[in-house]
């Protein structure tokens, strides 16, 4: 025998792995067949051996689902059986034959399921144990009719339900195997003391109080730990080598009581009760017209908090430490809730949750759950107290506005609350909302104080804007001058734009922007309920946005600020103008110096938010002057002249056809304004200057668009003369309108220009259109009802079943179109 090497490490124990998993495969099979040899000796009837079934081919049995339904659907028949013996035949029998009857009926309801478990049918025993607990509840009525006619039925029934309940649990725990009995004494036994306090009284609390004392039960039933013992053998698959049955059922095993099932019950009517007491003593609570009233059900919300504290900390769950935290703050705030102005309700629950959310950042050993469940109820106090300002918020930021707006320059309201109706206040709760500022302060510091534990973008910006928000309600819920309330919206806007100008990029420097830019629209609204305040304000806002243009390094910040300055000078031209005393179309060449001025400075100052705000406040003058035609004219005009020095960059040269536009739309607005009838005779020669300069523009640049080229100038005639040819009775214009028409598509098509052959295809198709109409009407009333749905049918059905070669053919369209100069 030669010497074998000694192995790698590695490999010898990956070897020994390998044979610790087969001794214990061995063992489990050795266990496996040492608990079929038990059963076969304990089994009264041992069954006879025979062929082991073929792999694969598995005899079916019948499903459980099945017995259980039959098995539930007998014990109900039996029970309403032995219900209608009770209450339809037991005024035929004595008092002997009732009590013998009911005794043997409910004795061999409650033994039998000994007998069936002996036998296996486990189901059958579950049945007939639920007939029996149906016949001691029949036994305890029968007594009270027969034996305690007298007795309340209340008092009564609560002592029943203890004996029964008693019974129960003992009949469960006798015979462990049964799963109802002990659920059904749990659910009884909620019974016994609110109906004893129920019949011993006639007010709620102690009703109240027992709920609670059942709750308590329950939940130390819940957590506490019950014993429970394992199957002692576990169902043998294959029979050993050697003969046998295979198959073989499952050995008899002592099986506990449900206890798992037990206890979730518990802690389910635990949950149930206690959430019944603790919402009857909170809506209670705000009844009690002094701290003794109240007495009652704070002691029950403090007492169901503790309760709920308790349960937590045995097994830590967030949900109830959530209600023991929610408890403990509406008892320690309805208890002090009456001894204080009703203003000071909600800022008291606050501060009880704020005390709260303190003690559970010091108590540094509570487990985590715990401490996360009191928090978020501490929390959801705080928001609920923040909800409450709501009405403040909307006033200030809403209601106001609007008010000063419809109310523009009619006189400075004394106090800031006068503003919302004319001078008279509204019948609001002004009482509760005086502390709104005070219930956002707060909250905004108890946010700063968690952000600087734990920093968040979200308690960030909860922060900058709940500070915000407490001091836009003070001019509210203070009643302050409406001079004062209009400087503090002035401050805070330039506070918020100075904090996020001076911060880095974050979500709380976004929030005080956004919250600045709300601020800065607020108050330029207030500010129209008088000349003075007006000018004021906008003046104050339109240096403040030229300082966070000219100061501040972040773009977002800087484009908001050259925004503010366009807006806020175009609101001051306004103003001026209706200050001077000005007509609405004078008021608007006024307000084109804005979109001018931006026009000039934007050759020196590329920005982008710029030029888009330009843009903007250069619809203004033409809505100013709409009412007036010519001098919307001249606005139009002014507006492409100021459109045109913008094209002349070469990075804005798009900006060229809105010049186009705009001179266009000018001359159709002379025109109408004029009452031109043949506005031909003043739209050719323009169009003749236009086309010129665009034939001029083509030939210095022949891949120039025919649309720049020539658009403006054949629009300029073709489209006043098609609107006068639809409003013409005569045959001549739209002829020579059509021809015209017709020789520009010609030219366009032969000459491949886009501009020329659209332009002239829709105007010779709206005049042959025009033309055609009346014709057209007379065929479609000559021809049958039913004709024009027939052929739009048939039409659709073409389309449809060429559906893909139209799609084709509108591709090669547009492609064609677009190849077009």
């Amino acid at each position: 025998m030669t010497n074998v090497p000694p192995l790698a490490p590695a490999e010898e124990l990956r070897r020994l792995d390998q044979e610790l998993l087969r001794l214990d495969a061995h063992r489990a099979q050795l266990l496996r067949r040492r608990a079929w040899l038990l059963h076969l000796l304990h089994s009264p009837v041992p069954p006879p051996p025979g062929p082991a079934a073929p792999a694969g081919n598995v005899a079916p049995q019948p499903g459980p689902s099945a017995q259980n339904v039959l098995l539930t659907l007998g014990g109900i028949l039996l029970a309403v059986a032995a219900l209608a013996f009770t209450l339809v035949g037991w005024g035929q029998l004595g008092i002997a034959g009732r009590s013998a009857v009911l005794a043997l009926v409910t004795a061999a309801a409650l033994a039998a399921p000994a007998l069936l478990i002996r036998r296996g049918l486990v189901a059958t025993a579950e049945s007939v144990a639920v007939l029996g607990l149906v016949l001691t509840m029949l036994d305890a009525y029968a007594l009270h009719q027969v034996a305690f006619p007298d007795a309340d039925g209340t008092a009564y029934t609560a002592a029943a339900s203890t004996a029964l309940a008693v019974l129960w649990a003992s009949y469960g725990l006798l015979l462990p195997r049964l799963r109802t009995p002990l659920p059904a004494a749990l659910l009884l036994a909620q019974l016994p003391l609110p109906l004893y306090a129920l019949s011993h009284s006639t007010t709620p609390t102690p009703v109240l109080w027992a709920l609670l004392t059942t709750a308590a039960l329950d939940t130390l039933l819940a957590l506490r730990k019950l014993p429970h013992r394992a199957p002692a053998a576990t169902p043998h698959p294959a029979a050993p080598a050697g003969g046998g049955p295979t198959g073989a059922p499952a050995p008899a095993a002592a099986i506990a009581p449900p206890f798992a099932a037990l206890r979730v019950l518990a802690a389910v009517l635990a949950w149930a009760a206690g959430s019944a007491v603790l919402l009857t003593a909170l809506f209670l609570s705000p009844f009690a017209g002094s701290p003794a009233d109240a007495l009652t059900s704070c002691a029950l919300l403090l007492a169901g908090g503790v309760l709920a504290l308790g349960a937590s900390l045995r097994r830590p769950q967030v949900a109830t430490a959530v209600v023991a935290g929610l408890a403990v703050t509406a008892a320690v705030g309805g208890l002090l809730r009456p001894a204080l102005p009703l203003a000071w309700t909600v800022p008291l629950y606050l501060a009880c949750a704020l005390a709260l959310l303190a003690a559970v950042a010091a108590a540094s050993r509570l487990s985590r759950p715990v401490r996360h469940g009191l928090a978020w109820s501490s929390a959801a106090v705080t928001t609920g107290a923040v909800l409450s300002t709501l009405p403040a918020l909307m006033l200030t930021l809403m209601s106001a506005p609007l008010s000063a707006l419809a109310a523009t320059w009619q006189g400075l309201p004394g106090t800031f609350r006068s503003i919302l109706a004319d001078g008279e206040e509204w019948a609001l709760p002004w009482e509760a909302m005086s502390t709104a500022p005070l219930i956002l302060l707060a909250s905004a510091a108890a946010l700063a104080l968690f952000h600087r534990r734990r920093p968040h973008p979200a308690s960030a910006v909860g922060t900058v804007l709940l500070t915000a928000a407490a001091l836009l309600a003070v001019p509210v819920a203070l009643n302050l001058p409406y001079v004062v309330g209009l400087a503090l919206y002035v401050v805070v806007a330039a506070t918020a734009l100075a904090l996020a100008a001076r911060t880095a990029p974050s979500a709380s420097s976004h929030a005080a922007l956004a919250t600045g830019a709300v601020v800065s629209v607020t108050v330029s609204f207030l500010a129209l309920a008088s000349r003075g305040t007006t000018f004021a304000v906008l003046g104050a806002l339109l240096l403040l946005g030229l300082v966070l243009t000219v100061r501040t390094q972040a773009s977002l910040v800087r484009a908001l600020g050259v925004v503010s300055c366009v807006v806020h000078a175009m609101a001051l031209a306004c103003a001026s103008g209706a200050a001077l005393g000005l007509p609405a179309q004078h008021t608007a060449l006024l307000a084109l110096a804005v979109p001018a001025l931006v026009a000039l400075l934007a050759v020196r100052v590329r920005s982008v938010p710029l030029e888009i705000a330009g843009a903007v406040s250069g619809l203004v003058p033409p809505v100013l002057a709409a009412a007036h035609l010519p001098t919307f004219s001249l606005v139009l005009a002014l507006c492409g002249v100021i459109a045109a020095g913008t094209a002349v960059r070469p990075e804005r040269r798009a900006v060229g056809w809105a010049a186009g536009g705009l001179f266009v739309a000018a001359t159709w607005a002379r025109l109408a304004a004029s009452e031109v009838a043949d506005p031909e005779a003043y739209t050719i020669p323009a169009s003749i200057l236009a086309l010129t300069v665009g034939v001029l523009r083509r030939r210095r640049d022949p891949q120039a668009s025919s649309w720049l080229a020539y658009g403006a100038g054949l629009s300029m005639t073709l489209v006043p003369s098609l609107i006068a040819a639809w409003a013409d009775t005569h045959w001549q214009r739209p002829l020579l309108l059509g021809v015209a028409a017709l020789v520009v598509t010609l030219l366009g098509a032969r000459f491949r220009l886009g501009a020329p052959l659209l332009l002239g295809a829709v105007v010779l198709s709206l005049v042959s259109l025009h033309e055609l109409a009346p014709y057209a009407v007379q065929v479609v009333d000559a021809l049958p009802r039913w004709l024009p749905p027939a052929l739009a049918g048939m039409l659709l059905l073409a389309v449809g079943a060429t559906y893909e070669q139209r799609l084709r053919d509108a591709r090669r369209l547009r492609e064609r179109i677009g190849r077009l100069r």
